[in-house]
């Protein structure tokens, strides 16, 4: 029973200290992330001194970190507000995501591949996930920003969960290189978006004839379910989510008439609201436990080898130079605070630790993982903490063109 109330104890003690660090994080200008990892770090430094040896970490850190994605993708989605107006905002921060994770995976496997002699096919999947920007990370950090640059984040950075996670998954099938698997690849995106669309009007419906108070939970093991079921298939899992929280969230705009009236549109305000309230305590929940555990699963040691910190900047070089061709030369916006925000975190980590057996090579240290996760998140850190200068509440996206300082 001693041990029972122990663990209740420390649980408990991590939820409301990581609720304070969300706290002091708005005052400080330190993403929550960082003081989390940090404890998790203190946690292993105490538990070694006393001798403890907690098992089943790595089981939990991929448990959590599979919850995390579904949590943070829907929580984003759901803050999403898709109106005609804002469909060319969409599409550019879509063109962003897709050309910044091409443009980034390609020099870091460059650097890869002819600097630490990792093989080329090796070298392709473990720069993926260090491509891929964070979002469980970016979308809380972005919340004192301007409404339009808010929105791109939260965009841009849940399409780049969504479409790294579907080019990781590719990348390593066993046939990727052959035609016969290309097809596949969008015939899958194809039914995932036709199983999207059918199942969040379904779920719509339920929700509106349910007269349980116990909507969310079952919503939510019904996304599970989906989801879990669409991953034994290979299909692209998170882009239902994202339909869904989109489609619940805006089935307003779109839905009219004899339709609205049987779908009961007008009742789905409070449900949406209900749905947010229970997701937004479920994500705090997940990045609490994974994040702690992921500082805990690191060795801190590694962070100061020579090999580790050249590489690893390196790569947070590549990823800046990448993001500002992008935003400075292509989609021609401003580039402050925007270049700095690109994190690394939950997805990355997720990714990683799914890399198969037959690419994994030694030529890697994983303190490479760390340290660009880390610094990743002190410069968007800095990036949000420095950035004084005030920019026009027009949209530079819809715009198309660089935005006058105020």
């Amino acid at each position: 029973m001693a041990d029972i109330n122990s663990i209740l104890i420390t649980l408990s003690g991590l939820i409301i200290l990581s609720y304070l660090f969300n706290i002091v994080s708005k005052y400080v200008k330190i993403p929550s992330v960082i003081l989390l990892l940090a404890t998790g770090v203190g946690l292993k430094f105490i538990s070694e001194r006393f001798g403890l040896q907690p098992s089943g970490i790595p089981f939990f850190l991929s448990f959590f970190g599979e919850i995390g994605l579904i949590m943070i993708v829907l929580e984003g989605s759901l803050d999403l507000d898709v109106t005609r107006s804002k469909l060319p905002m969409v599409g550019r921060s879509l063109l962003s995501s897709i050309l910044i994770l091409a443009g980034t995976s390609g020099l870091i496997y460059l650097l890869l591949h002819n600097y630490l002699g990792i093989p080329i096919r090796s070298s392709f999947i473990y720069a993926i996930p260090m491509a891929v920007i964070s979002s469980a990370i970016a979308i809380p950090s972005v919340k004192g920003l301007s409404d339009h640059k808010k929105e791109f984040i939260v965009y841009e950075s849940t399409f780049s969960d969504i479409i790294g996670i579907m080019v990781f998954g590719f990348a390593i099938l066993d046939n990727a290189m052959s035609s016969e698997s290309f097809v596949t690849f969008f015939l899958n995106i194809f039914y995932v978006v036709l199983i999207s669309l059918v199942g969040s009007a379904i779920l719509v419906f339920m929700l509106n004839r349910l007269t349980s108070t116990i909507k969310s939970f079952l919503t939510f093991a019904i996304l599970i379910l989906i989801y879990s079921v669409a991953k034994v298939f290979h299909l692209p899992a998170l882009l239902l989510v994202l339909t869904f929280g989109v489609a619940l969230n805006n089935n307003r705009h779109y839905i009219k008439g004899r339709l609205a009236k049987t779908l009961q549109i007008e009742k789905m305000s409070s449900v949406t609201k209900e749905i947010k309230l229970f997701t937004a305590e479920c994500s705090f929940l997940v990045r609490t436990f994974f994040f702690i555990l992921f500082g805990y699963s690191m060795n801190i040691r590694s962070l100061i080898e020579p090999e580790v910190i050249i590489t690893g900047s390196a790569i947070i070089a590549l990823v800046l130079l990448a993001r500002y061709i992008f935003l400075r030369f292509i989609s021609k916006v401003n580039v402050i605070p925007e270049v700095f925000i690109a994190p690394r975190g939950l997805v990355t980590v997720v990714l990683f630790y799914s890399i198969p057996t037959q690419f994994i090579t030694p030529l890697f240290n994983v303190g490479i993982l760390y340290y660009v996760i880390i610094v990743s998140s002190i410069i968007m850190m800095l990036g949000l903490m420095f950035t004084k200068t005030k920019y026009s509440e027009l949209d530079p996206l819809a715009a198309g063109g660089d935005v006058p300082l105020k």
